[in-house]
């Protein structure tokens, strides 16, 4: 039980620091920012939703990814470590990584499936992730992946509708420093994976 637990937590910490629903809420609102509040709540839930359903297809066919293109887990470990731990140094370093930043504002009707669902959401960081964490787990652990995931979806889509709020509340510097906080998160979470890839392949 308290091994699940400590995976639980391991699986929370590192959806919410590549999620960062928080950080996430400025750009939220600059991409909605002349919308009227019944479209802000429709690109919200469909972003959220679209998100959870590209994840969960990751996380659920993740096995048969692996075997189709012969991937193995030390390789993917390795690779996605040095990916997140990219995403993390950028923002560790104050920059908006380039896997989550929107190059350009479209229109209300296309920025609920891109930029928002992907790749600020469901980008490659979250999705290596996702995969990670159920490289090799059991049907629990695949459970618990799912369930916390789904809550970070809700977190995110509650975040999102209250972006106004939590802006003018805790401030853009504060969302900075937490940013900052959740890119070391980040760069630690990558560079175990890595260790892990290699003992994986030297069977340490």
């Amino acid at each position: 039980m308290i091994d699940y637990l400590t995976y639980s937590l391991t699986v929370f910490t590192g959806f919410f620091a590549i999620m960062n629903p928080i950080a996430n809420t400025p750009i939220f609102l600059g991409l909605v920012e002349d919308a009227d509040e019944q479209t802000k709540k429709k690109v919200a839930k469909t972003a959220t939703l679209t998100a959870f359903i590209i994840v969960a297809a990751f996380v659920v066919l993740g096995k048969y990814i692996f075997e189709v293109f012969s991937i193995t887990i030390p390789a993917f470990k390795i690779t996605g470590g040095i990916l997140i731990f990219y995403v993390g140094f950028e923002m560790l370093m104050s920059k908006k990584s380039k896997v989550h930043d929107p190059e350009n504002k479209q229109n209300t009707n296309d920025i609920a499936i891109s930029p928002l669902a992907i790749p600020i959401l469901a980008g490659p960081g979250t999705i290596v992730t996702a995969m990670n964490f159920v490289s090799n787990a059991n049907y629990l652990q695949f459970g618990i992946v799912l369930t916390i995931f789904a809550l970070m979806i809700v977190l995110t889509y509650v975040a999102f509708r209250l972006s106004e709020s939590i802006v003018k509340k805790i401030g853009e510097n504060l969302i900075a420093v937490i940013g900052k906080i959740m890119g070391l998160l980040l760069a630690i979470i990558g560079t175990g994976m890595v260790i892990a890839g290699i003992k994986l392949s030297f069977h340490l």
